[in-house]
């Protein structure tokens, strides 16, 4: 969504001046996300286009994706598991005295 090559000169652009490392973190899809990860292809363009401006800019290899254990998996995984545990709880009759 934001990794075009356009995308990388506008960050060189506003960081021009200010030293910066730029990690450069793969997106962790889900079921149910309504994005999807960035080609190999696409990332390391993005990642030349920033390096050759003179910021470091690595790529995190991604891990525990086929666990859904990847960042922001879990929290994702979280709201789910709290969301159904609230829309349970609302479906229960109440107790009357």
């Amino acid at each position: 969504m934001n990794d075009s090559d356009a995308d990388a000169r506008e960050l060189v652009r506003l960081l021009k001046g200010i030293p910066a490392k730029i990690n450069l973190i793969p997106f962790n899809p889900w079921p149910g996300a309504a994005y999807e990860c960035s080609s190999w292809e696409r990332i390391e363009r993005f990642s030349e286009i920033v390096f050759r401006a003179g910021y470091a800019s690595p790529v995190r290899t991604p891990r525990g994706r086929d666990i859904l254990a990847a960042c922001g998996q879990l929290k994702s995984e979280t709201e789910k598991l709290s969301a159904r545990a609230r829309m349970m709880a609302a479906e229960e009759p109440v107790a009357q005295a």
